[in-house]
């Protein structure tokens, strides 16, 4: 089952950033006043005569709009450490409308940008002669909190998964193309092409572990030995994958959640569980505080115990597809087909209940949380206008945004502030967290 499906009419133009009409043009210098409007993200004067700025412009270099000088790996320092990040409780969204509506909250908050939002096709073609004087963007991002180091050509199709086993050197990336490729993490270069046989659904890494899903089949491959087994028993695509209590489990096209525990005895996974209730496709997986957490195109999410298997609490907030799902600290977050972000938090009875709604004006289909080089929490989140949105957490303030092609799938955090996207054209991008610039005095 193709989730291209579910996307409807939510494709919609880029919303613009209030600024100077004419290229090049700039504020008159005479005039310093910042545009009220501008800063309620909703300017529509061209040209505008007050500023549409607060800090000074990026210096040559802080956009990330190129490969990182002097990088041509993308080896990180240390590791992403998961640790916790306070209590947000009462405080999502901050700086919102209280509804959750974010109305002229959510977009067109990147401080300095005065750019129509959207990347110039002559630029991408190589071919834009306006150059800086261009009013569309000549980069694949929006922000000064993070850059581009790379990019990896290879894939011919959408990239669905992305790997990269702590400890490890190599970084593995899964497509529609039916392969997974393995990439060195010190030069970028493509070390291996593994052929499936099928389209890759998800893949995720634990220890030295690598699991792959495809249609009827997860594969599983140890790193250190080399040992390559094939786990029978999914109908259909495999579309997430999620190890907790010693177990891994796959979601399927048919709506099961099935569990295998390894024997080390034996050396192989044997089958330990099979989780009835969602109805169609389990596309989305995720462990925390000792739950399984399921997301399914039946619009619903499922809360299991992870000591009995057995479904605790079944959540029918979201109107459409639940896409993916995020523990962060005491909370769950869920994204949908239906424009939302919804946060999720335990009742003193224990069941959850949504504490906020974060909404956006286009299906949404990927979350990943990280925290940057400072140590705050950002929430990454991908669109299907083909973006990506990086928020403050629990502010939801954006403080960025990134361009591509085509839908991005895949997001998968690295040591060292590094993150990686994968698109619909089965490109794979590269980037690093950077120091934003200090206000001048």
């Amino acid at each position: 089952m193709d989730l291209d499906g579910y996307k409807g009419n939510n494709k919609r133009v880029f919303q613009r950033l209030g600024g100077p009409s004419a290229p090049g043009a700039v504020p008159s210098q005479s005039n310093q006043k910042v545009c009220y409007h501008w800063r309620a993200g909703k300017c529509n004067r061209f040209p505008c005569p007050f500023l549409h700025r607060e800090l000074p412009p990026p210096q040559p270099g802080a956009a990330g709009n190129g490969t990182h000088p002097g990088k041509r790996g993308f080896t990180g320092d240390s590791g992403f450490s998961g640790r916790r990040t306070g209590n947000f409780n009462n405080t999502w969204g901050r700086g919102g409308s209280s509804n959750g509506s974010n109305a002229g909250n959510s977009n067109n908050r990147v401080v300095g940008a005065r750019k129509t939002e959207k990347v110039c096709n002559y630029w991408v073609q190589g071919s834009c002669g306006y150059e800086d004087k261009c009013r569309f963007l000549h980069a694949w991002s929006l922000g000064e909190s993070f850059t581009l180091l790379t990019q990896l050509e290879g894939h011919q199709k959408v990239i669905s998964a992305i790997a990269l086993p702590s400890g490890s050197d190599k970084l593995y990336t899964g497509s529609k193309d039916e392969t997974v490729r393995v990439w060195d993490c010190q030069s970028g270069q493509c070390m291996g092409v593994i052929n499936l046989g099928g389209e890759v659904g998800c893949m995720i890494n634990e220890g030295p572990w690598i699991f792959v899903g495809i249609p009827n089949i997860v594969k599983a491959w140890n790193t250190q030995t080399n040992t390559d087994l094939s786990l029978s028993g999914p109908v259909g695509q495999v579309y997430a994958l999620v190890v907790g209590n010693g177990l891994l489990f796959a979601g399927t096209q048919d709506g099961s959640i099935l569990a295998w525990k390894y024997n080390a005895a034996t050396n192989n996974f044997e089958p330990a569980a099979s989780l009835p209730g969602h109805t169609v496709a389990v596309v989305s997986l995720v462990v925390g505080a000792n739950r399984l957490y399921s997301g399914s195109m039946d619009n619903s999410i499922r809360v299991w115990n992870l000591e009995t298997l057995q479904c605790m609490q079944t959540l029918q907030q979201h109107t459409s597809v639940v896409m993916s799902l995020l523990c962060w600290d005491q909370f769950l977050l869920s994204c949908s087909l239906d424009k939302t972000i919804k946060v999720w938090a335990a009742t003193e009875s224990g069941n959850l209940e949504v504490t906020y709604t974060h909404n956006e004006e286009h299906g949404l289909l990927t979350l990943c949380g990280m925290h940057d080089i400072e140590g705050k929490p950002i929430l990454l989140c991908s669109s299907n206008d083909n973006t990506v949105r990086l928020f403050d957490l629990p502010s939801f303030t954006e403080r960025g945004k990134i361009f591509a092609k085509q839908e991005i799938r895949a997001i998968q955090t690295g040591p060292g502030g590094l993150f990686f996207t994968g698109d619909g054209t089965g490109q794979v991008k590269v980037w690093t967290s950077v120091a934003e610039p200090t206000p001048a005095a």
